[in-house]
């Protein structure tokens, strides 16, 4: 028999304690019991008992705050900034004890406590608080909506993108305690820049200086970040940095902890992992770091009293969300130096014509190196035009001028080289090799590709081609249009067998190679870091990033030889860079001459003789043709506003991968861009917005795609 039946069979043992708990069991009987659904009968907080929500619709006829009744037992977890669950959707008919009831369960965020609602019907009560954790601060929650009327989206959509998941965990875990701000660092290599000890003295005297910043090639530019984060920290200040891609973060975030030490910084990337990155993310909102370094996401971090913010390659994509409303990091980082009257550092290899227009404004001051240094540090630039290409005869079999052969056979004896190909791949593109007519699927039309050495399949429908011949005259012989990254390596193996080849793509791209001599055969973005710097660079297929239909096709294609010729040594170590493209383009002169901030100049002046972004503010509308003819009809467009097209939106093929800004499938689709002046970009998002929401708002179903201020416009 156990120790509870021996107690009970004593009849007096343990009455008072049962009468105790029969008692307690009444008293709580006599509360009102609130219930999670509707809390019908519980009483309202007494202090500011209307919670103003910001609930998770991203619909845009529905961005707005919507006010819920507080319940006494939420009283104290519900506070502006924390998550909540709410009924949404149930209209003004079932209201019960003088609670709206019903709907269906939503998050949210409280955004304000007040002490009465401006509705003056029946409030639905908060379901529940998530957690107590405030994530959405009056700080964030104005940027967000800055973005929001910015790129014509709704504030929902915005804090999808800038509030992180919620993980228990990490949320459980508590944040160190800050660390005491870093004594004002040394100079260090801003020296070789004739701005660049006064910009790190402004900063760390507590100045908001704005600089658009064209750095030197070489691999100093992430210690050159981390100097101005730490000079940002010695003022007691924050400091946020957001670089393209993970590997770039990796390499500020070595530098950053070289200079400030461990513990003072933290590396939001999403390679992280969620709990991780979620805590990271915690810690500077409680304030325990104050520097960030990240990827595109990292532009809302929470930083508190933000002195400066960094933006590195501007140029690049990445920067460029894929989410709606589709914001760029470099306009959110300028409207937060802006509000919170920070620094700001725009910083590239490269400079984009936006970064331009801004040093052309006065916005920001230029930060450049003078020319002496800058022939110190950058490696010398050749050029092989398309008359040296066919009186060649290494070209034609090897597809390697004897100019860019001796370059490489020199630079092998001190290194590696770098050869960057615009195409992945083995041959990406077939032609016949009699009458060079593209090579098509006999099945869709499509254009057929060797993945490999061996097959040959279609680029649309994926089937495989087993016995091509030519349509036009016959010929069985196939020859590459485009030569990709795994042929050329192939090729180059034969010329240098003695050799390693190393190659970096999208498939599987290396961070960093050895110095010793190697060939390292890479696609634009991929190119890995070499120890000490590569000894030579070929560049080339120019003609395939200069040719594209697209109007940043010259500023892409210098931004990416830019990239790759930086991670080549200086002239005075030997190093040097061959560009197979057209000598007279003016992207090719200017990376000859090294000169980004000129090109930019200049493609700026002509965009404001055509009226192209920067310069003009656009808005890109595209969907069927029935619906974009509707929207165009109910929009009330600013008066001074130009229409130009409809043109058809291309649509991706059977079996092709779907690129942003395609079609859907087997749909036909066409798009307008709205251009209006400078200083009306404001009144014309707006419009868009008003005429986008009054379609939701009556039940249209017909989809239609904005983007404010798009990148491609063809």
């Amino acid at each position: 028999m156990s120790s509870e039946n021996e107690q009970s069979a004593d009849p007096g043992a343990g009455a008072p304690e049962q009468l105790a708990l029969i008692r307690e069991t009444v008293r709580r009987a006599k509360v009102p019991r609130a219930k999670p659904r509707t809390w019908r009968g519980a009483p309202l907080a007494e202090r500011l008992p209307v919670a103003r929500v910001l609930v998770n619709k991203g619909v845009l006829h529905l961005d707005q705050y919507f006010d819920y009744a507080v319940p006494r037992e939420l009283d104290a977890d519900a506070q502006p900034g924390v998550r909540v669950r709410v009924r949404f959707g149930a209209g003004g008919r079932n209201v019960q004890g003088g609670r709206r009831e019903g709907g269906g369960l939503i998050d949210g965020f409280i955004v304000e406590r007040r002490a009465e609602s401006d509705y003056r019907g029946a409030l639905a009560a908060l379901a529940s608080v998530v957690s107590p954790e405030p994530v959405l601060g009056a700080e964030l929650l104005a940027l967000c909506r800055a973005v929001a009327d910015r790129y014509a989206g709704s504030l929902a959509d915005v804090l999808q993108l800038a509030v992180p998941p919620r993980n228990g965990r990490a949320e459980a875990k508590p944040s160190p305690d800050p660390l005491p701000p870093p004594p004002p660092p040394e100079t260090g290599t801003w020296e070789r820049y004739a701005q660049g000890p006064a910009f790190l003295r402004a900063l760390a005297e507590g100045g908001a200086p704005r600089a658009v910043w064209t750095a030197l090639p070489g691999p100093h530019w992430p210690a050159e970040i981390a100097k101005a984060v730490a000079a940002t920290l010695s003022s007691e200040r924050g400091a946020l940095v957001v670089v393209p891609d993970g590997r770039s973060a990796a390499r500020v975030d070595a530098a950053l902890t070289e200079t400030l030490g461990a513990g003072r910084h933290a590396l939001l990337t999403a390679e992280s992992g969620p709990e991780k990155r979620y805590r990271q993310w915690l810690a500077v909102r409680r304030g325990s770091v104050r520097a960030v370094v990240g990827t595109r996401a990292a532009m809302f971090a929470p930083v508190r009293d933000l002195g400066l913010v960094v933006v590195w390659d501007d140029g690049d994509s990445s920067h460029s969300d894929d989410n709606a409303p589709f914001p760029h990091v470099r306009e959110v980082l300028e409207l937060r130096a802006a509000q919170g009257r920070c620094g700001f550092l725009l910083g590239g290899t490269s400079c984009t014509v936006e970064a331009a227009q801004l040093v052309e404004s006065g916005w920001a001051l230029p930060l450049l190196a003078d020319r002496e240094r800058l022939r110190r540090a950058a490696p010398l630039v050749r050029t092989v035009g398309d008359g040296e290409l066919a009186r060649d005869g290494a070209a034609r079999s090897a597809r390697l001028p004897s100019l860019a052969w001796g370059a490489v056979r020199d630079g092998l004896r001190t290194g590696p080289v770098l050869i960057q190909v615009p195409r992945r791949g083995y041959a990406p593109r077939l032609a016949c090799e009699r009458c060079r007519t593209p090579a098509r699927c006999r099945h869709c039309a499509g254009p057929l590709e060797a993945p490999d050495q061996q097959d040959l399949d279609c680029a649309w429908c994926g089937q495989a081609e087993r016995a091509w011949n030519c349509a036009e005259c016959g010929s069985t012989r196939l020859r590459a249009r485009i030569v990709g990254a795994r042929r050329t390596a192939e090729e180059l193996g034969r010329a240098f067998p003695a050799v390693p080849v190393r190659t970096s793509g999208r498939d599987h791209i290396l961070d960093a190679v050895p110095d010793a001599p190697a060939l390292v055969v890479s696609t634009p973005g991929a190119e890995p870091v070499a120890e000490g710097g590569y000894a030579a660079a070929l560049l080339l297929d120019g003609w395939a990033m200069l040719g594209r239909p697209d109007l940043r096709a010259g500023e892409e294609a210098l931004r990416r030889w830019l990239a790759a010729s930086a991670l080549v040594r200086g002239q005075e170590d030997g190093g040097t860079v061959v560009v197979v493209a057209e000598p007279t383009e003016r992207a090719v002169q200017a990376l000859v001459r090294w000169d980004p901030a000129g090109f930019a100049r200049r493609e700026l002046a002509e965009r404001a003789e055509l009226g192209f972004p920067p310069v003009s503010r656009m808005a890109s509308v595209a969907g069927p043709p029935e619906a974009l003819a509707a929207f165009l009809r109910t929009a009330e467009l600013p008066p001074e506003a130009e229409i130009l097209g409809p043109v058809p939106v291309p649509s991706a093929g059977p079996g092709r991968a779907r690129r942003p800004g395609d079609a859907p499938p087997g749909e036909t689709w066409e798009r307008v861009l709205i251009r209006v002046v400078p200083g009306r970009g404001a009144v014309l998002a707006r419009a868009v917005k008003t005429a986008l929401a009054a379609r939701t708002a009556k039940g249209a179903s017909d989809p239609l795609r904005i983007r404010i201020d798009p990148l491609d416009i063809g």
